[in-house]
């Protein structure tokens, strides 16, 4: 589930949900819009993960 994807990111980087938002979705209450039961569009999704994948692989760090 990408919510649950999206926690370990956040707790992992240390990042504030909002500006995670903000980055990935262009949506600074996107996180609080999934843990009260949003469903993103496929795309949406894809472009969350793409995020997601390329910070890890940039070597950002917390």
């Amino acid at each position: 589930m990408l919510i649950r994807k999206i926690e370990r990111f956040l707790s992992h980087h240390g990042m504030p949900r909002t500006k995670f938002g903000r980055l990935a979705a262009h949506d600074p209450r996107f996180v609080d819009d999934l843990r009260n039961g949003r469903e993103p569009r496929p795309a949406t999704a894809a472009r969350v993960e793409h995020f997601m994948n390329n910070y890890r692989s940039t070597g950002h760090v917390a």
